[in-house]
């Protein structure tokens, strides 16, 4: 991140895309929690990009010491007046931020399309923030989503990995697919221990919003695309890597 950008505006809804859809948030985040789940490491949890903390309510079951790092003054207030005490937030940026503890769960979900220097911040997760034994987890919205290919089909984006406009208002600097997105991991040091997707997803979030409001969908179903997409990574939503420290660690 830099501190020349305006981080309170790129979280803002602009028009034709909000910053987070229905489906981002009672749909992915349950399937992201189910599928980071197993490798959870018990002990301190950090979380980078917390933005209002709706991710944060999904993990505050499974840890009782959390750090939100957020670099949204406008998001991490309503997140402390979500939470009080109950969780410790920073506002700052990743590439200023001073942490005094090193974490045994590292979470970051999609914040790394967001950044200027990924590799950067995940070389500082590495090296800086990662307890021994620790293990980061690290989602980003995936290039090759079936949606993402209907939209290159439709004339709508010129390409799986592009960006659109109104992912450029909202502050994306990449998308990523599972090669790239391991790739970055290993230039910054670490050891990818798992790699896999969450949720087979062939419909954009807007049309997953409408269709949340009717009986369409059904909880079997949405079970069975979270269960798909474990068979076919590569035609998820999002792309997850597990990662354990390298430069420190074996």
């Amino acid at each position: 991140m830099s501190a020349a950008r305006d981080f309170d505006r790129e979280t803002q809804d602009v028009a034709g895309h909000r910053y987070a859809y229905d489906f981002d948030l009672d749909v992915m985040h349950k399937y992201m929690v189910r599928a980071f789940e197993p490798f959870f490491r018990p002990g301190r949890l950090l979380e980078l990009g917390s933005f209002r903390g709706d991710f944060t309510r999904r993990l505050t079951p499974f840890f009782d010491d959390i750090t939100c790092v957020e670099a949204s003054g406008e998001a991490i207030a309503a997140a402390r007046g979500a939470f009080g005490e109950r969780v410790r937030f920073v506002h700052a940026t990743f590439e200023d931020v001073v942490l005094p503890d090193c974490y045994d769960t590292v979470v970051l979900t999609h914040v790394l399309e967001h950044l200027d220097d990924p590799v950067g911040t995940l070389a500082r997760i590495d090296r800086d923030w990662l307890a021994e034994g620790g293990r980061l987890l690290l989602a980003c919205p995936n290039a090759n989503a079936p949606s993402r290919q209907i939209a290159v089909k439709m004339g709508l984006i010129s390409h799986n990995a592009a960006v659109t406009e109104a992912e450029r208002q909202h502050g994306h600097r990449c998308t990523y697919s599972l090669d790239t997105l391991e790739r970055d991991a290993a230039a910054a040091g670490l050891r990818v221990i798992h790699r896999s997707g969450v949720f087979f997803k062939a419909l954009a979030n807007f049309q997953w919003d409408a269709l949340l409001k009717t009986d369409i969908v059904s909880p079997a179903y949405l079970d069975g695309c979270y269960a798909l997409g474990q068979l076919y990574p590569d035609l998820c939503a999002s792309i997850y890597l597990v990662c354990e420290r390298g430069s420190r660690g074996g």
